[in-house]
């Protein structure tokens, strides 16, 4: 038999081989792919203190293990729909499979942290363009009646994941070590790529290769890597230094002319005029508020409470499981009641109570308990719960019938580019507010502080009397006094992000409140 003869197994030739079921045959295909790579979005979270001691880095290094994860996945996101055009869903699923799990083994055994950015910059791009492939052909084998109780099955094994995800990356840290955690999602990727290989629809190769908009895409990774490396290395290089003012400025004018292409060529990569729509504008700038919430604090929160309270990451883990858990209940809750009613009142409510969940974080110390962290992240996770179903239906009402597939690529651009920033702006933001709060105790601590020389004259006599010799004595105390200032600074600085993350959900409610008088006007 030739291939030429070979029928081609397309969806609805696969559902006439496989009857009905073939539906959820995908559809569990597709979500074992997507929750492999949604495990390894939130698993590493709790490995970057581990990582940080491994390679000697600072959080400016480690924070890259997400953020350039969030950033490529962007990327790959607007580069999908081209290559499952020209290779199909099959070749395509199965190829992103394929260099994920590459980049998986490759971050596992990384000899440097360089090694390790690169791997997950690989693993980021191959989950950019699966995941809205699989929404896809899930939204594709489904009749309209049914697509929604589909998305709602892959929605919620897409929540529980990340749900899991830190615990499980603190079980593998915890009896094995960091590298384990990149191993976690491979036997996913593996069955994923088996059932792919069945069940995945397939088309003809095309013999002439469509256009895509190279020129725009370009820009738009010069764009992220000018600032995002610009914002996550302006503290240690200086601001003011030329690499720095070289790579803000290089970003901003790729952006602009990312931009002013866009609405040049034909061809768009991404369909930039249909944010002079007020009402879909005020959701997309939501969606990337709620994607920096979502993300920077599923990062900065792990890496608080092992850093500050002393929490192992298996704990750590554990501590954000319920709030995970919750989301899964809560965010078919948060559909229905978006339907009863307007979506504007849902968003403002759910930006109160996330700001709130954040404002509770600032009281945390070293002597917060778990359970009261817990209640503190599910808080901030219940305020994400009512935003999300709410933004993603008042986003594509607000566009008409020809418009709301480009509405829906581009809200899902803006929440993922929400999550690279929000990582790589709060990591920036936390580094400046350690050397402030540092450079700022440190300058109390002089001779007229009777309370400092008390404390070293103390830890000096425990020191003596464990034998120490002198000159180590005076060296221990002053280094246990600087351990001191340091452990001080890191919490306060880590306040201060609180409290920025809070100030920064309250803005939000400006244009909450536009979308809302744009619902209503659109009622009257």
């Amino acid at each position: 038999m030739t291939a030429a003869s070979v029928p081609l197994q397309t969806a609805a030739a696969l559902t006439e081989r496989y009857g009905p079921s073939y539906r959820w045959l995908v559809t569990v295909t597709g979500m074992m792919g997507v929750v492999s790579m949604v495990l390894a979005m939130t698993t590493v979270n709790v490995a970057v203190p581990d990582v940080m001691g491994a390679f000697g880095i600072g959080q400016d290094k480690a924070q890259w293990m997400s953020s350039a994860y969030m950033a490529t996945m962007t990327a790959g996101m607007l580069i999908n729909a081209w290559l499952s055009g020209i290779l199909g869903e099959r070749r395509t699923f199965v190829g992103a499979l394929f260099f994920f799990s590459v980049g998986a083994l490759m971050g596992g055994s990384a000899p440097t942290e360089d090694a390790l950015i690169f791997a997950r910059v690989l693993q980021g791009f191959s989950a950019g363009v699966a995941q809205p492939l699989v929404m896809a052909t899930i939204f594709t084998v489904f009749p309209p009646e049914r697509r929604g109780m589909a998305m709602g099955v892959f929605g919620l094994g897409v929540v529980f994941a990340p749900a899991i995800g830190p615990t499980l990356g603190g079980l593998m840290i915890e009896y094995f070590s960091w590298r384990y955690v990149f191993f976690i999602s491979l036997p996913f990727c593996v069955v994923a790529a088996v059932l792919g290989m069945v069940f995945m629809p397939t088309r003809p190769i095309p013999k002439v290769i469509p256009p895509f908009d190279w020129l725009g895409f370009a820009l738009l990774c010069t764009a992220l890597l000018g600032l995002m490396t610009g914002i996550a290395d302006g503290q240690r290089e200086g601001w003011s230094s030329d690499a720095i003012v070289f790579r803000l400025v290089l970003g901003a004018v790729a952006t602009v002319a990312f931009v002013c292409w866009e609405l040049y060529t034909p061809r768009a990569l991404l369909d930039v005029r249909i944010f002079g729509n007020v009402e879909f504008s005020a959701a997309a700038l939501i969606a990337f508020i709620f994607g920096a919430g979502m993300m920077g604090s599923t990062y900065i929160i792990p890496v608080f409470v092992q850093t500050i309270i002393g929490f192992t990451p298996l704990v750590a883990g554990l501590m954000m499981m319920p709030a995970g858990i919750m989301l899964a209940f809560i965010f078919p809750l948060a559909g229905r009641l978006s339907d009863a009613m307007p979506a504007s009142t849902m968003i403002i409510g759910g930006l109160v109570l996330f700001a709130a969940g954040f404002a509770w974080m600032t009281t945390a110390d070293i002597d917060t308990t778990f359970w009261t962290l817990v209640c503190m992240v599910m808080l901030s996770r219940l305020g994400l719960g009512f935003i999300n179903p709410s933004l993603n239906a008042s986003s594509l009402k607000a566009l008409p019938a020809d418009k709301v597939r480009q509405g829906s690529g581009v809200a899902n651009f803006m929440r993922q580019l929400g999550g690279a920033f929000g990582i790589n702006g709060m990591v920036a933001f936390f580094e400046i507010r350690t050397r402030f709060h540092a450079d700022a105790l440190t300058a109390t601590q002089d001779w007229g502080n009777r309370t400092t020389d008390r404390m070293l004259t103390q830890v000096e006599q425990l020191m003596q009397k464990s034998g120490l010799p002198f000159q180590q004595q005076k060296a221990g105390a002053l280094e246990y006094l600087a351990t001191m200032l340091q452990s001080n600074a890191q919490m306060m600085a880590f306040s201060d992000t609180f409290i920025v993350v809070g100030v920064v959900a309250l803005l939000a409610l400006f244009p909450a409140a536009l979308l809302s008088r744009s619902q209503r006007r659109s009622r009257g």
